[in-house]
């Protein structure tokens, strides 16, 4: 079923509360990943929203669908949902990266409810995600596993094993979503590691490929319905993002990957993001 102008309006709402949340975060903590989390927040929304049969009252429901953040650094984005779908107070989230915290700089499976994989070292998830998928398959269970992956992370080797599996075994309740914002850590992802047409690569590997614009959530929608209900093949969402969306200064920047926000900066991203200081 297609959005309601209502739903849209909802979603609209939750996508700029997690980005003035992520930002007072960051500034409150002094550190913490800004860029891809903000690039992610529509996938996110529109996936907990929206799509995932998810229960914060019942983290541990063996019917329940996964999700892994496998570019774990995106951790403020991660918890941000996870607050707002109410899996632990909001307040936690200003204890992000403290010593002995809850919530620390990548996702922790054994301390956060609603966290189904600890991830932080890149190129896993996928791997992970396979087995998951092929669990459901074996235990004859309805749920599906989303997957996010970076664009910078597709440079690592062993998302490509994962993808090759993951067709060998028609893994149709496996779905990834690539975040691609083009933009890693040291600069583009065009300069430091080219991925080429990743249509074609994906494509070549007997995955059902949708691209859209990531920051679109009636778009984001379609693709995700579209993807779950491909019967034959797992499938992959190409969804084309900014890094450091919704704050100017932090746009396309791969300076704002990681770095601690400023005084002003910080004044000027709220404002920027319709929030009140």
């Amino acid at each position: 079923m297609a959005l309601t102008a209502e739903k849209v309006s909802q979603l609209e709402e939750i996508t700029k509360k997690m980005r003035i949340d992520i930002i007072e975060t960051l500034y409150k903590v002094q550190t913490g990943h800004p860029g891809g989390s903000l690039s992610a927040v529509e996938i996110m929304t529109t996936l907990y929203f929206n799509h995932m049969r998810v229960d914060c009252t019942t983290p541990g429901c063996p019917d329940r669908d996964r999700f892994i953040a496998s570019k774990g650094h995106c951790a403020p984005v991660v918890y941000t949902t996870l607050a707002c779908k109410g899996y632990f107070p909001e307040e936690e989230l200003g204890s992000l990266r403290q010593l002995g915290c809850m919530l620390q700089g990548h996702p922790d499976m054994k301390r956060i409810p609603g966290v189904d994989l600890s991830t932080g070292s890149l190129g896993l998830g996928l791997s992970v995600g396979v087995g998951l998928a092929s669990a459901a398959k074996l235990d004859k269970k309805d749920y599906n596993t989303y997957v996010l992956l970076g664009d910078g992370e597709l440079q690592e080797g062993q998302n490509w094993e994962a993808f090759m599996a993951g067709a060998k075994y028609k893994l149709n309740n496996l779905i990834a979503i690539v975040d691609y914002n083009g933009v890693q850590l040291d600069g583009t992802v065009d300069d430091v590691m080219p991925l080429g047409n990743l249509r074609k690569k994906f494509e070549a590997f007997d995955w059902h490929v949708i691209e859209c614009d990531g920051h679109d959530l009636v778009a984001l929608d379609k693709a995700f319905t579209a993807a779950k209900q491909e019967a034959g093949m797992p499938s992959v969402i190409i969804a084309k993002t900014i890094k450091g969306k919704g704050v100017s200064f932090m746009e396309g920047k791969n300076t704002w990957h990681g770095k601690a926000i400023g005084k002003q900066e910080y004044e000027t991203a709220i404002a920027e993001l319709g929030g009140s200081i």
